[in-house]
């Protein structure tokens, strides 16, 4: 079976290009995410979708929440979909990892560098990919999957076959949607990227 999943980025918060915000740093969304969120709500309505599957953070709830909240649907919580456990430098100022080696080779070499004791990104992406195999094997209707930029980046780099070295070629906007077709066993394909709908 095969499932048609929107690949849902939490709207804007205050943290957005000053912090790595992580699984430390719980920040609600801001007035402009809220609104963002609303209006993407709007223009998802009538695309048939029949349930939201959200990341725990705070960010992606309040997200799910506002989709949900627009469609007469309830979000479940997923765990698969939550933010990469970043470790020691969860909550850090981009300003402070920029002279970081470290952090300088996790952005060269997704697919092979590690974070300093939290998940590698091929463990990010095997969680997610697992999520939507369960999804493409349960069939039905779209699905919007709540995320996180980089997890929604790795799924993606997956799907078309590339390195995750490759996932900082392209961006994922606050309150995007990037639809995917999930067929299962960590098999799925691209329809659209960072989709303002």
């Amino acid at each position: 079976m095969s499932v048609l999943v929107g690949l849902v980025r939490h709207g804007a918060h205050d943290d957005l290009g000053t912090w790595l915000s992580g699984r430390s740093r719980d920040i609600a969304l801001n007035t402009a995410g809220r609104e963002e969120t609303a209006a993407l709500a709007g223009r998802l309505a009538e695309r048939g979708v029949t349930g939201i599957a959200t990341s725990p953070r705070r960010r992606t709830v309040e997200t799910a929440a506002i989709l949900g909240q627009g469609m007469g649907l309830v979000p479940v919580r997923a765990e698969g979909l939550d933010e990469i456990d970043f470790g020691a430098w969860s909550g850090a100022r981009f300003a402070d990892l920029d002279g970081d080696p470290a952090w300088q080779h996790w952005n060269a070499a997704r697919a092979t560098a590690p974070t300093p004791g939290g998940e590698t990104m091929t463990g990010a992406v095997s969680r997610a990919m697992a999520h939507l195999d369960g999804l493409a094997r349960q069939g039905g209707g779209p699905v919007l999957c709540v995320s996180h930029c980089d997890v929604i980046r790795g799924v993606i780099a997956h799907a078309l076959g590339l390195s995750l070295d490759n996932i900082l070629r392209f961006d994922i906007d606050p309150a995007s949607v990037s639809w995917v077709m999930a067929h299962g066993q960590g098999k799925a394909h691209v329809l659209t990227i960072n989709g303002r709908e």
